[in-house]
């Protein structure tokens, strides 16, 4: 078997693939979480969060094959199986059954925010190692972020 070698050196390659891996399963669980509030919301807002959470849903896993790829790139194999999601993916997520539209609404803005916040981390920790990890990173966090906004904006006023 062969593997495929990287442009970094191993130090800027370990830190940009921990990024990358932890954003995956970030975006993965994202993804997971979008469409399980996707199917289950109910009120008065139904169609309108239901088709917002498709949104963020499609970003999510667009982003998660883009990371997985740059991944590869630098030699490293991402991993998105189901175990490994469910063992590492942390971000709120809604509870079983149906759910308020206001209650998807703000999963989804804390679940956007605290993943976004994570991002800017791994955008902190890859600024030497990999501009170009750093520069894919920045671009998932703009639209996490808009999507964030959008969200909230949802839940307003309180």
């Amino acid at each position: 078997m062969t593997t495929v070698r990287s442009t970094l050196p191993d130090d800027a390659r370990k830190v940009a693939c921990e990024a990358l891996q932890d954003t995956l399963v970030d975006l993965l669980g994202l993804s997971l979480v979008g469409k399980q509030a996707h199917w289950n919301v109910v009120g008065p807002r139904f169609r309108s969060i239901h088709l917002q959470l498709d949104e963020v849903v499609t970003a999510a896993r667009d982003f998660a094959d883009t990371v997985a790829e740059r991944s590869a790139a630098l030699g490293v194999p991402p991993d998105g199986r189901p175990e490994t999601i469910a063992k590492a993916f942390t971000l709120p997520a809604p509870g079983d059954g149906w759910v308020r539209d206001s209650d998807a609404v703000q999963v989804m803005v804390e679940a956007l925010q605290e993943a976004a916040g994570r991002l800017r981390e791994r955008i902190d920790a890859t600024e030497k190692a990999d501009p170009v990890t750093q520069d894919l990173l920045i671009g998932i966090t703009a639209e996490l972020e808009k999507q964030r906004w959008m969200f909230d904006a949802e839940n307003f006023p309180r």
